[in-house]
């Protein structure tokens, strides 16, 4: 009866536990990463402006100041991408 392994757990029943815990932990780490890059981008999706210039600019375009072309023409100067075309005649 000391050695009884009926329902005891084996080296087997140890290893899968572990590997039940490890699974468990990244499960939580995925979750928490998750959570933390939606709370990155804003309530609606957006890219919340991280530089100092970035948010300078919304600023200024959230007080009238420029307008929607020109705030996303600048945005893009600043994120290093080329502004989209102007348009215009021709």
């Amino acid at each position: 009866m000391y050695w009884w392994y009926d329902h005891a757990a084996s080296g087997w029943g140890y290893t899968l536990l572990a590997l039940i815990m490890l699974a468990l932990w990244a499960l939580v780490a995925l979750v928490a990463v998750a959570l933390f890059r939606q709370a990155e981008h804003g309530l609606h999706g957006l890219r919340v402006p991280w530089s100092p210039a970035e948010r300078v600019l919304s600023e200024r375009f959230a007080r009238g100041e420029i307008d929607e072309d020109e705030y996303r023409t600048r945005l893009a100067v600043l994120r290093g991408r080329t502004p989209p075309p102007k348009a215009g005649p021709g």
